[in-house]
């Protein structure tokens, strides 16, 4: 084989990777649209956090370590969840996603501001008993979380799209 040939078939190789990663952000980003997850208390973190396992619902699991931190996100802003230290969603209009979507669209992004209030727990290490099969080819993933509750909402109150705490009912 000469050099032309070689470079050309590493060319194809990168193509090729760069295609199927561009296919699993597609599908990663149909999952962020349809929202599919559950939440439950670990525990309470330091002052204004809150640590969550976010059950998320992928055929990828990376995909769905990645997808667990906008869920979490997601819910403590829009559904709240339930429990011994669990919390009431932030936001109290049933139609604010709606109203305010494109902050949203741009806020859940990859990349985008949600990241600076969410990290993951144990490195983002699944664990055991935290991968459901829940038959063709979907998973069901346990990760766990903690989201900064007390700069998330600061942030959401700056923007406009909540209203604090003082400013009354």
């Amino acid at each position: 084989m000469n050099r032309l040939s070689i470079l050309l078939i590493i060319c194809a190789i990168f193509s090729f990777g760069t295609i199927s990663a561009q296919k699993g952000q597609k599908k990663a980003d149909n999952e962020t649209n349809e929202w599919r997850y559950e939440v439950e208390v670990v525990g309470v973190g330091k002052q204004g956090t809150s640590q969550v396992k976010v059950w998320t619902y992928s055929e990828n699991p990376e995909t769905a370590t990645n997808q667990a931190q906008k869920n979490a996100v997601h819910a403590i802003i829009f559904k709240g969840f339930p429990g011994t230290g669990g919390q009431q969603a932030l936001a109290r209009n049933p139609n604010i996603e709606q109203e305010k979507q494109e902050f949203f669209k741009e806020f859940f992004k990859d990349g985008g501001t949600f990241q600076k209030y969410v990290f993951l727990a144990n490195n983002g290490v699944i664990g055991p008993g935290d991968r459901i099969s829940m038959g063709k080819k979907e998973f069901k993933i346990g990760v766990v979380v903690s989201v900064n509750v007390a700069g998330l909402r600061k942030n959401l109150e700056q923007a406009g799209i909540i209203k604090g705490l003082s400013s009354g009912f």
